[in-house]
């Protein structure tokens, strides 16, 4: 008599090679080119698709199970902090303001990246890349939702949160975020994956989330913290992917590496010059700081990067040739943003300030060889003149980096006396460049650049003004104009003074008096 036997249980990775594999079909009523037109676009040759290897191997009966557990502990500790007030906690309503650059700055990206995620895998013939973008482009919806929830109850006592959307497509500071993921969106499905999963997500979103995260934590802001973590526990998949593209593509076929490796120049450097931002709020925004701009590009780029590229020098992958300017700009990049940050206040959504005297001896001690040199004067003439009722506002437009669209406030590398400055002309026109590197992504792409969306030109071509705007009328105000378009009232100019100070002294006197 035969024994009945229990049929064996397949393995999480043979459930997964049946979920995700052998779900496309070659196409006999439609040609391959007309379902996928973007799939040769790029010049790239992808001769096996089966050897993709999908990172994530995770079920999505699994993942949802593994995501839910995740939203339970969040929703968690945004509850309580919200019960118990927590946004008196922190150490000081200044640092408010790296949330609001975060919220208007990055969240919006967030949803882009869910929406290119989603494109993108609608383009790749691959059955598992498919997976994988699809699985990425729920992660990135979520971290879209997760933060706005997280952030909202700051939008209940202070200013600056109310509109990040529409800010998101308008403010000028904000146009260099938005560019970069506008710049990725409108390339082809690979340069896509490798610009975001690779360059910005791999080799960069360390220098975005675990400062920001750490920094939240830092100052008492348990929102952010938990949001953050809970965001970056999904970025350790998203590196794996870009990891994962890379080798993919390199594996496939030796014509592959010079596209790619000039992708690898290209993002690594436009993703640095978005990173701008983040190493203007480590350095000055956060009253208790953990570590310098400086000492974070210095581990996890300079050490960790580094490490990344002698793996893929194997491919034939050299270190992106932007790494030796960065290397000379990292004692100068956040100093210089917060000085065209601070002077130009008047239009943005966050509030600035002189530093104190114990800030700017923290500065010294991590910038030895060029703080005091070149930075401390300029910020202790600044507090001066703020003292005696001058603080200064420039009311003029600043001239934009036609790539990165960063006012052009960079220094000569080398040379941190002189402004850095480039031009190239095509069709007649001149555009302008704030580096080497943003001229040469011009000179490779024009027709694409030209077209670019810049604040400052918008504006004095009268486009950034409310609907029945007249600029003949006397007395005309074009600043108060934009600032009204923008919908920025009360979130603008020195901390010093403003409702976020007053209303957080007041606050916290009356808790502690409870």
């Amino acid at each position: 008599m035969d024994m009945p036997t229990k049929k064996a249980k397949l393995s999480l990775k043979e459930k997964y090679q049946h979920m995700t594999r052998g779900l496309d079909w070659n196409p006999t009523y439609q040609r391959f080119e007309d379902i996928f037109p973007f799939a040769r676009y790029e010049g790239l040759k992808i001769h096996n698709w089966d050897n993709w290897e999908d990172p994530f191997r995770m079920t999505m009966d699994a993942y949802w199970k593994y995501q839910a557990e995740k939203e339970r502990k969040l929703y968690a500790i945004i509850d309580a902090f919200t019960q118990n007030n927590g946004h008196l906690k922190v150490t000081d309503a200044r640092y408010l303001n790296t949330v609001k650059l975060f919220l208007t700055g990055v969240t919006p990206l967030e949803y882009m990246a869910h929406r290119g995620f989603a494109h993108v895998g609608r383009q790749i013939p691959g059955g598992g890349a498919r997976v994988a973008c699809l699985m990425q482009s729920v992660d990135e919806v979520r971290h879209a939702q997760t933060q706005i929830h997280a952030i909202s109850n700051y939008n209940k006592h202070y200013n600056g949160f109310h509109e990040f959307r529409h800010m998101h497509d308008r403010v000028w500071y904000l146009s260099v975020p938005k560019s970069f993921f506008d710049d990725a969106f409108s390339a082809g499905p690979f340069e896509f994956l490798l610009a975001i999963s690779f360059s910005f997500e791999y080799v960069l979103t360390n220098l975005l989330f675990v400062p920001f995260v750490s920094g939240a934590a830092y100052n008492g802001d348990m929102n952010t913290m938990a949001y953050g973590f809970s965001a970056q526990s999904d970025e350790a998949r998203h590196m794996t992917l870009g990891l994962e593209v890379i080798k993919f593509i390199l594996e496939q076929d030796p014509d592959n590496l010079p596209i790619i490796q000039a992708w690898v120049d290209k993002w690594t450097w436009r993703g640095y010059r978005v990173l701008t931002l983040v190493a203007m709020m480590m350095d000055y925004m956060l009253p208790k700081r953990t570590m310098s701009w400086k000492e974070a590009w210095e581990i996890y780029f300079e050490e960790n990067g580094g490490a990344l590229f002698k793996d893929l020098a194997r491919y034939g992958i050299k270190v992106p040739k932007c790494v030796e300017t960065i290397a000379l700009e990292k004692d100068h990049l956040s100093h210089q943003a917060w000085n065209t940050l601070y002077n130009y206040g008047a239009a943005a959504a966050f509030h600035t300030w002189s530093p104190t005297a114990s800030e700017m001896d923290w500065l010294s001690s991590k910038y030895p060889d060029s703080f005091d040199k070149l930075y401390r004067p300029r910020l202790e003439f600044q507090a001066e003149q703020e003292a005696k009722g001058n603080r200064f506002y420039n009311k003029t437009l600043p001239m934009l980096c036609q790539v990165c669209q960063i006012p052009m406030m960079f220094t000569e590398p080398g040379d941190p006396t002189k402004i850095c400055y480039r031009e190239a002309d095509y069709k007649g026109d001149k555009y302008h460049f704030c580096s080497d590197h943003c001229k040469d992504i011009f000179q490779h792409e024009p027709e694409k650049y030209s077209q670019a969306w810049l604040p400052v030109h918008q504006i004095y071509q009268g486009n950034c003004f409310p609907e029945g705007t007249d600029p003949t009328q006397e007395g005309f105000d074009p600043l108060a104009a934009v600032l009204q378009y923008y919908k920025i009232d009360r979130d603008n100019l020195d901390f010093n003074g403003s409702e976020d100070q007053k209303n957080f002294a007041a606050w916290n006197g009356q808790a502690n008096s409870n």
